[in-house]
Order: structure tokens, then sequence, then C-alpha cells
């Protein structure tokens, strides 16, 4: 490849990384360029790793023939097992090994060595050349150290020194659009994880000045652990995480699954809020999330008590109030989330739940507004003065003969489902 279509393909590269395109297209679109510039690639796969709870990384390939692979793929830890083999075993482990950036393979002379490779040239691939691009210590995010990318050709001569010149100034500049466009999901992720899905794109909108807040009326949801404190001091310290992991994971999904915001984890307890233009359906929102964390602590209930770990149950609050939603705190230190005495109100009924022995309790307001079916299902527990609160009101919890007798029928997940 000569330096003016060079120079071309390194220009769309910068152009297209900073306009996001993603990862997978800029793989394709930069392969296609290059076959259309005479440099006969034939596949190329790149991965980066990055920071995510779940996964280690992500890769992208691109192939000249169809195949069942996706273009996009997602790995788990490679410290470990299977994973921990199959690393040890590729081209990139002995690259940084061994200190290699480059290192060219010829198919037909065999690579047994390296994993995913060996069934190359059973493809008609010949030739195959792999490199590692590091990171300076500034760049460096976690274990997102390099970028790790193979070319391959079907060519019996391989790209040519005209080819591989090429490739050692492309490859850095698609390296460097692969890393910004992993930089980004990084921002999003991390904000999704530690903010929740809502406050995360206000964030990521600008939406970081501090007092910046919105004022709105909104479903409130705060739920807690009966019994966590003593659970947790009389299990082994190491089990004190998982348990409360597998709590949180049975509200949050049910929480997500609905429609809902997780705005904070406050030790056991979740603090979220349901939103929509029509309030009676946001209320249906958060009682079809009630339904959903009940049925989860079951089959949870179920797997730890087969496991011999300890289980529990858990109160629910639900109130209904204006909140200020935004940036609160110190120029150095915000947090974005919900503030008002509504918020106050909501973790009070749910610490109610354990005075009156019910796991859910609604406050007058929330039952206020929802149709008549939706009423029917509420019994009233009694009125009560609910500690720092001004006023004494009436909770309701769900009446359990009539509950019990619809969700056998299935009346009560049609009301719910809207």
């Amino acid at each position: 490849m000569e330096l003016t279509p060079r120079l071309r393909l390194m220009n769309w590269l910068v152009s297209q990384g900073l306009t996001g395109l993603p990862e997978n297209d800029l793989i394709r679109g930069f392969c296609e360029r290059c076959r259309a510039e005479g440099l006969h690639v034939s596949r190329g796969m790149v991965f980066i790793d990055t920071l995510h709870p779940i996964f280690e990384g992500r890769g992208f390939r691109w192939n000249d023939a169809e195949t069942n692979e996706s273009d996009v793929f997602e790995y788990g830890s490679t410290n470990e097992g299977e994973a921990a083999e199959a690393w040890r075993s590729s081209i990139f482990y002995h690259m940084l090994e061994n200190g290699h950036e480059e290192l060219p393979v010829d198919l037909a002379k065999g690579v047994a060595n390296f994993k995913f490779m060996s069934d190359l040239a059973g493809k008609g691939h010949k030739h195959a050349v792999a490199y590692v691009h590091r990171f300076g210590e500034a760049g460096t995010m976690g274990q997102m150290d390099c970028v790790y990318s193979y070319w391959v050709t079907r060519r019996d001569d391989g790209f040519g020194s005209e080819g591989m010149e090429a490739l050692r100034d492309l490859v850095p500049v698609l390296g460097l659009a692969i890393k910004t466009a992993a930089q980004a999901d990084i921002a999003k992720t991390l904000g999704r994880v530690y903010l929740g899905r809502d406050a995360a794109e206000q964030v990521l909108r600008g939406r970081i000045a501090r007092g910046v807040t919105e004022r709105i009326n909104t479903v409130l949801w705060f739920s807690d652990l009966r019994g966590s404190t003593a659970i947790s001091e009389s299990i082994d310290p190491g089990e004190i995480i998982p348990f409360l992991n597998d709590y949180a994971q049975a509200a949050i999904d049910a929480i997500h699954d609905a429609g809902g915001e997780v705005l904070k984890l406050i030790g056991d307890g979740v603090l979220a809020m349901f939103t929509h233009e029509n309030l009676a359906a946001a209320k249906r929102a958060a009682l079809r999330a009630e339904h959903r964390f009940r049925r989860n602590m079951k089959a949870l209930t179920a797997r730890r008590v087969g496991e011999r770990r300890p289980v529990t149950t858990a109160h629910v609050g639900l109130h209904v109030g204006e909140v200020f939603y935004g940036n609160i705190g110190s120029d150095d230190r915000l947090d974005f989330t919900v503030v008002g005495p509504a918020v106050n109100e909501v973790s009070r009924i749910a610490s109610m739940c354990r005075s009156v022995d019910r796991e859910l309790l609604m406050s007058s307001a929330f039952r206020s507004g929802l149709d008549a079916a939706g009423r029917n299902y509420l019994v009233s527990t009694g009125r009560y003065a609910l500690r720092g609160i001004g006023r004494a009101q009436d909770l309701y919890t769900l009446d359990p003969d009539i509950v019990a007798d619809e969700v056998v029928a299935g009346k009560y997940e049609r009301y719910l489902a809207g």
C-alpha cells in the first residue's frame, strides 16, 4: 500500500474514532478499505481489556467469508480455569512474556503452540502477524494496558514488505480509535454501575454542576433485609459480602425489570424510584417490582437453603412524593440522588414493617390515585405515627387472601402489567 492510500486510511480511522463509530464497524471498515487498496487481509481480530464488573474485556472480528462467529465477543477472567490455560497458550501471552510487539507467523509451518491460530491454515489462511501495542502508565485504566490484534492473509507470500510497513503504520491508529471507544464504554459502564442508569445518563449529558437538581413527583421504594446485622455477626466474615450481594441482586433485578431506577445501596438497604408521566402507571410498576422481588427471593431462598447458607426475608416500603433529583454534595465529591422529606418517609415506612409484622407497607399517598382494581388488592394495617414524621397516617399492605387467589388465576399479574 502506497503512502497516499495509507494516509487516506489513517484519516478515516481518526475521523471515525472521533465520531464514535462502534468498534466492530471500525474493524470492518478498516479491513474492507485495506483490501480495496491492495492489502489482502482475510481475517482480523482485535481485543482490549476493560473495566467491567462481569467480563474482563471485549473483542472484535472480521472475516472475508461468511462464518457463524459473532463480530463482537466478551471474555471473562483469564486468571483461573480453562480461560487461564487458553490465555497462556495464546500467541499474545507468548509475546508479552518475551517482550515482542510484532510477531509474524507462517501458518504452513505449524503453530501448534498457539491456541486459536492452529486452525487458520485449515481455513485457507497462509500467513499471520500479531501485534501488542502497549499504553503508557498515564494511559492505563485497570487491566486496560494494551491493544492486542492479529491480521491474516491467504496470499502464499504473506503481506510482503510493503504490506507489513502499512500495517505497522495503520494498526496503532486503529488501536487508538479502539481505545477511545473502549474508554467511552468504560465511562458509561462505571456510571450505570455506581450511579444508576438514569443518573449516569444525566451526568454523561453534562449535568454535573453542584446544586443542579430537578423537582419531580415520583414513586419511591425502600427495602432492607430482616435481621441482617445478627446474621452478619453469626456467619464467617467471608460469607457476608456474598450474602448481601445475593439479596441485593434479587431486589435490583426486580426493580430494573419493572422499569425502576436504583438510586442508592445503603448497607443492606435499596433506595429506588419509579417515574412515569402517569403516576398510576409508576405505582403499578413499583407493585410489579415488589411482586418480582418476592419471586426472586423465593428462588434465592431455595438455592441458599440447598447450599446450607443463611437466608432471610425483606421489608419493602412504597411511597409517593416530591423530591429533588440531582447533584448534591461538595465541589469535589457529589452524589446524584434524591433528597426531600418523602425520602425519609419511605425509609420510615419500611422500618414499620417490623412493628406490624408485614413484608410490604404502602403509604396513603401511594394508595391514593390507584384505580379501583388496584385499591381492591390493598388492606389497611392501621394508623401510625412514623418516627420523625409530623403526622399519623394509614399504612396499607396487600390483602394476602385476595392476592393469593388472583395470583393463581393470573389476574394479579395481568393487572400489574397494565
